[in-house]
């Protein structure tokens, strides 16, 4: 088959691709609003309210990383992020459990035709799992039987599918091996209804993220549901987004949902700044050269942070659809911008945190919520300082550890 792609149609591909992102981006301003009102009810009650969960499956929003066989959009990772990013202007929480459910879908890719259509089938399925490091599955005839508890599931609340990964045991106790000898483990996948959920979510921020336990005990759960995620092998779609690791879509959106609170927060900050005087002031702050520095560099920050993010993610795009893989390099950049991001954007919610001065502390206000969110994303896996690391020992010609990657 010939691979190579001419300029024309590289160009005609990147306007496809253009106006699929402007789709998805009107789809997202179509609702902002509305997430923005129900912003405070997510906050009490923890958890997205059914009517707007019905508004995003409506939207396509929790399907954009569906593969089309299944009626998802299967877009690029650039439109993903900048999606989950105008999302989280409005919201965190809803934009974070956009991402973490999409990310979900991509083991579509690796399921069985009749599987998949049972799982995703419905247009208003959503997947969500967590870890559970003690979770463990029995091989049974023609499945498992899986026991265990999953912790961080955002999204369980309004999820129709639950995903738990655990390592597989004979019958007899031992642990199966594969064939390299290591030993055998895969995501098993199962109603929600047959989950019990744990209300164990009372955290400082990303609060409507439901991002609760689950546990199951003895459940059965037949083999073409037992899938190994990231396993060329069993990979059942050819689209290039299905190249991409479900790691790297995690990291790059999560990047979009820290990239929109810094966003909506610096925003907050100019709005403030035309009329508030500071005690002592007698000027608003607008005129206080500090925060006009302080407003500039902000900007630079955040602005600096996304160009990074989404030009590593769209020439990383274009070569997968090239090369039909995506290399160990790319990878690499695809963490480093999306730690980056996250980071730089913390950086700027502090730095606006500390400008609005007293006004920020108030719950109800525009910045503590953002403030807490924010700091929430950078305690979660795709925030550890040490993916810095991981890119650093790559970069001086070390073996990295690639097992966040």
């Amino acid at each position: 088959m010939n691979t190579r792609v001419t300029a024309t149609s590289s160009n005609r591909a990147d306007a496809g691709r253009a106006d699929v992102r402007e789709d998805y981006l009107a789809r997202a301003r179509a609702l902002t609003r509305l997430v923005e009102a129900q912003s405070a009810r997510i906050e009490e009650e923890r958890r997205l309210p059914p009517a707007l969960v019905s508004k995003l499956v409506d939207a396509g929003l929790f399907r954009m990383l569906l593969p089309r066989s299944l009626g998802g959009g299967e877009v690029d990772p650039g439109t993903f992020a900048s999606v989950i990013e105008e999302i989280a202007r409005a919201d965190a929480s809803t934009a974070w459990c956009l991402c973490q459910a999409s990310g979900c879908s991509m083991s579509a890719a690796y399921l069985s035709a009749g599987a998949a259509q049972e799982v995703f089938g419905d247009p208003g399925a959503i997947l969500a799992w967590g870890p559970g490091p003690e979770a463990r599955a029995i091989a049974a005839d023609d499945g498992y039987l899986v026991t265990g508890t999953w912790s961080f599931a955002s999204g369980c609340r309004h999820a129709t599918w639950l995903g738990g990964y655990c390592p597989i045991y004979e019958p007899d106790g031992t642990r199966r091996r594969q064939g390299d000898g290591s030993g055998d483990a895969r995501t098993m996948l199962f109603p929600a209804t047959d989950a019990t959920i744990l209300d164990v979510w009372h955290v400082g921020g990303l609060r409507g993220t439901a991002s609760d336990s689950f546990r199951v005990d003895g459940l059965f759960v037949p083999r073409e549901r037992a899938i190994l995620r990231d396993d060329p092998r069993e990979r059942q779609e050819s689209g290039p987004l299905y190249c991409f690791p479900i790691g790297s879509l995690y990291a790059s959106g999560f990047a979009g949902v820290a990239l929109g609170i810094a966003r909506s927060t610096l925003d907050a900050l100019v709005d403030l700044a035309q009329d508030k005087r500071p005690r002592g002031m007698s000027r608003a702050l607008r005129e206080n050269a500090v925060v006009q520095s302080q407003v500039a560099q902000a900007e630079a920050q955040l602005s600096s942070a996304r160009l990074f993010l989404h030009a590593s993610l769209d020439e990383i795009w274009r070569a997968v659809g090239t090369a039909g893989t995506i290399t160990l390099a790319e990878r690499m950049r695809i963490r480093l911008a999306s730690t980056f991001a996250i980071h730089q954007a913390r950086q700027v919610v502090d730095a606006m945190h500390h400008v609005a001065g007293g006004t920020a502390i108030f719950t109800d206000g525009a910045f503590d919520r953002r403030f807490r969110d924010l700091h929430a994303v950078t305690q979660q896996l795709q925030g550890r300082q040490a993916h810095f690391e991981t890119v650093g020992q790559f970069l001086l010609g070390l073996e990295p550890d690639t097992t966040f990657l």
